[in-house]
Parts: C-alpha cells; sequence; structure tokens
C-alpha cells in the first residue's frame, strides 16, 4: 500500500512540475539545459539483509555479485550452544536450496541451505577453530559462506520486519 503512494506521489511531482514555467537560473555562468530538472535522484540500490524461511540470511556485497550468507539470531538461540559447523569447500558449486554444510550444538543439528545459486568464493575458518562465535554474532562476524552468484535468488526473502514477524507466529 506504502509503493501505491509513492508512486501516486511521484506522478503528481511529474505532472505539476511540466506544467510550471522554468524559473531563470540566477547564476549567469550556469548553463541553460534542455533536459527537465530531476524530481528525484536514482542512488545506489540499498544493500538489505534477506532472510528465508529456513532461518539464514544473505546479504549482498557492493558489487551485487558475492553474498554472504549466514543463520539467524532467532536459529542461533534455538540451536543454543554450538558446538560444530561444517563449512562448505571453496569453489563448491552450489544450487538454490542445496544444503551447503551443517551447524551442530548440544541441542540438534540442522542443515544449511543456500538460497541462491553460485559458487562459494569464501568460507568463515574462524567458525572452525571457534564455533560459539556464531551464538555471539550470528549476523555479524559470524558469517558462514561468500557465494559469486549465478542467477537471482529464489524462493521467499524476507525483510527485518517480515522476517520478526514470521519468526512471531512460529
Amino acid at each position: 500500500m506504502a509503493a501505491r503512494f509513492s508512486v501516486a506521489r511521484a506522478a503528481r511531482q511529474l505532472t505539476s512540475s511540466a506544467a510550471r514555467p522554468q524559473a531563470p537560473r540566477a547564476c549567469p555562468w550556469q548553463k541553460a539545459s534542455s533536459q527537465q530538472p530531476r524530481l528525484f535522484t536514482v542512488s545506489a540500490q540499498v544493500k538489505e539483509k534477506k532472510y528465508t524461511e529456513d532461518h539464514e540470511w544473505i546479504e549482498a556485497s557492493a558489487d551485487g555479485k558475492t553474498f554472504t550468507l549466514g543463520i539467524s539470531e532467532y536459529a542461533a538461540k534455538a540451536l543454543g550452544d554450538v558446538v560444530y559447523v561444517e563449512l562448505p569447500e571453496v569453489d563448491l558449486e552450489v544450487s538454490s536450496g542445496e544444503a551447503i554444510g551443517a551447524v551442530e550444538s548440544v541441542k540438534s543439528a540442522s542443515d544449511i541451505l543456500s538460497p541462491i545459486g553460485g559458487t562459494v568464493t569464501e568460507v568463515n575458518d574462524a567458525l572452525q577453530e571457534k564455533p560459539g562465535n556464531l551464538n555471539k554474532d550470528p549476523e555479524g562476524d559470524s558469517w558462514i559462506a561468500k557465494i559469486a552468484v549465478t542467477g537471482e535468488p529464489e524462493g521467499k526473502l524476507m525483510t527485518k520486519a517480515e522476517y520478526t514477524a514470521f519468526t512471531e507466529d512460529a
């Protein structure tokens, strides 16, 4: 619904600015331009963390070609004290929805599923030595792997707010 209002607002701005005459330029050194003034600026797409129903998160790098993968805080709390993390191999080709590793805790074990297809470019070796770090900072320094994508992420990806609502319902 908010998207409709912002589209409607942008449409009103476009139509109202087209009807207004151009104001004369105040600075003599500015050249008159034949282009219409920009009503808004187009910035780089916000790289926001997205969450899956399997309690993993992905976040795009600045170039948009590599995604960082990890487990959510909710998953880390549900697992309890993590005692072992099985990481994927570097250069492993993965498909969307494929298990690429596992997390074992004193309570249970869980597969790590990749929500994107691509090639594993890097793994967080620090988790091999100290798997308990996954409980301390699961959505920060304790990421699992970085994957160079070959396509778009598949499946349902949620924003932080949507994921919070999803976990509250669980």
